[in-house]
């Protein structure tokens, strides 16, 4: 059986020189915690970006179940996006919108054109959006009606977990999504996504600099510098002597 996400030789270069990320290769299957980590600058966004085409890379595919997305319309391409959740380090809420209608635009993909337009949904919609806050861990429902930059980082960052569920995805694609929060609440977003992605069965690839928290949640981490692989296996395998060999991090980075 295929990996559900295959990246064959991918290089990313925004000039002739330096480029983001080059020839990256991985196979990804159903079911992973996939942590990419490495310093800043060493391409993880660019990769991550670069799995559901909102980069287009300079050279190599990207494959999602079998389908190859450089090759796809817009229209197919718009269809893969819809199984794939993004959550993102500043959260990308509007602001003057309510947080119950921020989480119903994670129907706007399954919604017609016209009621996607007007912000036009169902009571079912409603409901299922209620249900994801909940499980999100926003009960309180004196929130819903408010708009997201009132309220605080981490409840935020559920809201846009929230909004994420409603996509129902297969896949999760995560850049530092706890890098804007408070040390106490990392970890209890961390766990919202690991208990979501283990219940759903969700695939996840997720960047993060924090490498006892990477070590904690992934099944594997792919280790990133200068846009090269220079790692990837299982966290148990990656020491301290291996992070400061290949990364090239300071005691003092590797445990920020």
């Amino acid at each position: 059986m295929a990996p559900l996400i295959s990246v064959n030789k991918v290089t990313k270069a925004y000039g002739r020189d330096n480029p983001a990320i080059q020839d990256i290769s991985l196979a990804i299957e159903k079911g992973e915690f996939v942590v990419l980590f490495g310093p800043s600058g060493v391409g993880k966004s660019t990769l991550l970006r670069c799995l559901n085409y909102l980069v287009k890379p300079t050279l190599g595919d990207i494959i999602i179940e079998g389908k190859n997305l450089g090759s796809l319309s817009k229209s197919k391409l718009l269809r893969v996006r819809c199984g794939i959740g993004m959550i993102f380090q500043e959260f990308n809420l509007v602001n003057r919108l309510s947080v119950l209608t921020n989480v119903l635009c994670g129907k706007l993909g399954h919604t017609g054109f016209f009621r996607a337009l007007t912000y036009r949904f169902s009571r079912e919609d409603y409901e299922t959006a209620v249900k994801a806050l909940r499980r999100s861990g926003l009960d309180d429902e004196s929130l819903y009606l408010r708009r997201p930059d009132t309220l605080s980082g981490g409840q935020k960052q559920r809201v846009a977990i929230a909004r994420m569920l409603l996509q129902e995805p297969k896949i999760i694609l995560a850049d530092e999504p706890i890098a804007s929060l408070d040390l106490k609440i990392q970890h209890t977003i961390m766990e919202l996504i690991a208990n979501i992605a283990t219940n759903d069965e969700i695939t996840v690839v997720m960047s993060l600099h924090n490498i006892e928290i990477a070590k904690q949640y992934a099944s594997r981490i792919v280790g990133l510098y200068k846009g090269r692989i220079e790692f990837d296996g299982p966290p148990g395998a990656l020491s301290h002597d291996i992070i400061n060999k290949v990364f090239g991090l300071t005691e003092k980075v590797t445990n920020d």
